[in-house]
């Protein structure tokens, strides 16, 4: 099992040198191109808009393979709870842009996953690096 990770809320948060609506679409290309399912791309700022509430630009993307996700169900039904896998790109006050994920550990943590199980969702860091840098 994996250990405690040092996050104890197991988040975590990168900076983005792109926009949020372009971070999430190249977050959207290079799952696409590893064959991953988008289930959904919400724009919570949107959202809020239509009942009229502002909200700094936030983008939700959930997104999964099927195949990872059912074994990662089989070894915890628990894992339910936080499958699909999310993504928010997000802008703070100064205008800086940023993507929140939860850490693969402490997922794994949290619902007591084997590593071998863990491993096939740590790619998330990487997609999250090429996404977010220049």
């Amino acid at each position: 099992m994996m250990p405690a990770p040092a996050d104890k809320h197991g988040v975590v948060v990168v900076r983005s040198s792109h926009p949020p609506t372009v971070t999430v679409d190249r977050l959207e290309a290079l799952l696409h191109s590893k064959q991953f399912r988008i289930f959904a791309r919400i724009d919570q700022a949107l959202e809020a808009a239509q009942v009229g509430l502002i909200l700094r630009p936030t983008i939700l993307l959930l997104f999964g393979d099927p195949r990872s996700g059912t074994a990662l169900m089989q070894a915890s039904t628990t894992a339910a709870l936080d499958l699909p896998l999310r993504i928010v790109a997000w802008q703070d006050d100064q205008q800086q842009s940023w993507v929140t994920y939860d850490d693969p550990a402490y997922l794994g943590y949290r619902h007591q996953l084997p590593d071998s199980l863990v491993a096939k969702i740590n790619g998330i860091h990487s997609l999250v690096e090429v996404a977010t840098a220049h």
